[in-house]
């Protein structure tokens, strides 16, 4: 029954997280990334760390088997080979490589302490999970909507619209397949090796689960050294023939005393148990993958990431071409209201894409720099950044992104307008245009006449850079193409204005 339960709640949690990160359910389930252990220690969320080490210290790691959705993932890919091979028993106890845990634990906080968040953010489970889950099955869901749209359109609803069947970002589904695969692969043969070898998360709850006060035990009476625990164990962790259990390993997933034909394995408190201490034990099974299993994997991978070949020609009229806009070369990236300035998203952010698929005017892209990769980014091609709005703000689990409100984010200035007259429209083709003083909502932008002692003179814009807040609204209306006249420059240090 306890084996049931864990398994109903994380499947839970895992589709509730995975909807989270492709935009369904922010508004409800938002505060499943915020029970995450990485981003609740870089937002210094100190009731949220005192509950996770509470619970790991009273049932070992049930974080792992319930919360962490990679891990969890692991356990899906896990199932599907044993079912898929025929091998529901199909590990061995292995001893731990502890060397290799605790290096990847000490480079992940020298990494952080060093602000190398690029590091910090490939290791850490729950980021990558929400790189996959945020970038491979989109196109998925955005085709799923335009079916449902058409439908809906034929019955005179409106309660679905088509939208652009895109991918983000080539480097961050690169960087997101590459994750799965690797992981994939390991869960496939080993079941848990990643999380029990490589995640710093896993190697920390490993730790503090060694003086759990629940745990699994041996029944010595009981026991008849038949092994089948062991063969079932996906942490490698159960020794049967010396009856030890490796607790910094056991992820608390219970399978082992549903596959126990004697009942000799009990989840109880250590005043009743009466096993003998864990041996410090680590290792790996050694079962081949089939060129016939990786290609169903590589083939189940591919699918996500498929899109349109060619998007539609956008036409004015059938006439004109619109050509698309391209970002300007900024000299200072722009980032969200409540991230205070470029140091604090660089120290705090994990590169999980909960903002970025929570904006609802995708202006959030990811970085490709090496101190910043896959951080979050502004950019004004699609969409600015609404005064109204501030949902990345309320999804970051880490800090990032402090919480603002809607009265703060429209004092804040995350940027300043630059004005380029080589590509504006009144200069090469002498055609008035008013676009971007009539859009700027905080006026900071005002219109002056390039021959004042004229009475029809064209008019070219002047920026008053105390009252702009960097929103992007004249970079994004500019009509000029493929560059935008007036774009933004970001703030290394946000302030009010």
């Amino acid at each position: 029954m306890i084996r049931k339960i864990r398994i109903l709640t994380a499947g839970l949690f895992f589709v509730l997280i995975t909807l989270v990160f492709t935009g369904v359910l922010h508004p409800w389930f938002g505060w499943l990334a915020k029970i995450q252990l990485i981003p609740a220690i870089l937002s210094v969320n100190g009731m949220m760390l005192f509950i996770l080490a509470f619970i790991t210290l009273l049932s070992g790691r049930i974080y792992c088997s319930v919360i962490c959705p990679l891990g969890i993932l692991q356990d899906g890919i896990s199932a599907l080979s044993g079912r898929r091979r025929g091998k529901k028993t199909r590990f061995r106890y292995s001893k731990a490589k502890s060397w290799l845990r605790y290096g990847v634990l000490v480079l992940f906080i020298a990494a952080a302490m060093a602000g190398v968040n690029a590091v910090v953010s490939l290791l850490d489970p729950y980021a990558a999970y929400g790189r996959i889950a945020s970038s491979l099955p989109a196109p998925l869901f955005h085709w799923g909507n335009n079916l449902l749209a058409r439908f809906a359109e034929q019955v005179d609803s409106y309660a679905f619209y088509a939208t652009e069947v895109r991918i983000k970002s080539g480097i961050l589904s690169g960087v997101a397949a590459v994750t799965l695969l690797a992981i994939g692969i390991l869960a496939w043969l080993n079941g848990r090796t990643y999380c029990n070898t490589v995640c710093p998360v896993g190697t920390v709850l490993g730790f503090l689960s060694r003086f759990s006060i629940f745990r699994l035990t041996f029944d010595t009476d009981k026991c008849t050294k038949c092994g089948r625990c062991e063969r079932i164990c996906k942490a490698s962790c159960i020794d049967s023939k010396n009856r030890s259990i490796d607790r910094s390993r056991c992820v608390a997933c219970f399978n082992c005393m549903e596959a126990c034909h004697f009942n000799a394995l009990k989840y109880t408190s250590v005043r009743i148990g009466k096993q003998k201490p864990a041996e410090v034990a680590g290792g790996s099974a050694q079962e081949g993958l089939s060129r016939r299993n990786l290609l169903a994997v590589a083939g189940a991978l591919a699918l996500t990431q498929v899109t349109e070949a060619q998007q539609l020609l956008q036409v004015d009229g059938g006439l004109a071409e619109i050509k698309d806009k391209k970002a300007p070369d900024r000299k200072t990236p722009v980032v969200p209201p409540g991230a205070q300035g470029l140091k604090n998203m660089q120290t705090h952010c994990t590169a999980c894409q909960l903002c970025m698929s929570a904006c609802p005017e995708n202006i959030l892209h990811p970085s490709v720099k090496l101190a910043t990769f896959l951080q979050p980014e502004m950019s004004y091609e699609r969409g600015y950044c609404r005064p109204e709005c501030t949902e990345c703000s309320r999804v970051c689990p880490a800090g990032a992104i402090k919480p603002v409100t809607v009265a703060d984010k429209t004092g804040i200035s995350i940027g300043y307008a630059v004005w380029n007259r080589d590509y504006c429209v009144v200069n090469i083709d002498r055609v008035p245009c008013t676009n971007c003083e009539r859009h700027c909502p905080t006026k900071a932008i005002t219109l002056v006449a390039l021959e004042p002692d004229s009475k029809n003179t064209l008019k070219t814009p002047v920026i008053d850079k105390e009252l702009c807040i960097g929103c992007g609204a004249c970079e994004y209306l500019c009509p000029a193409r493929p560059f935008s006249a007036i774009y933004v420059e970001g703030n290394l240090r946000h302030h009010s204005v």
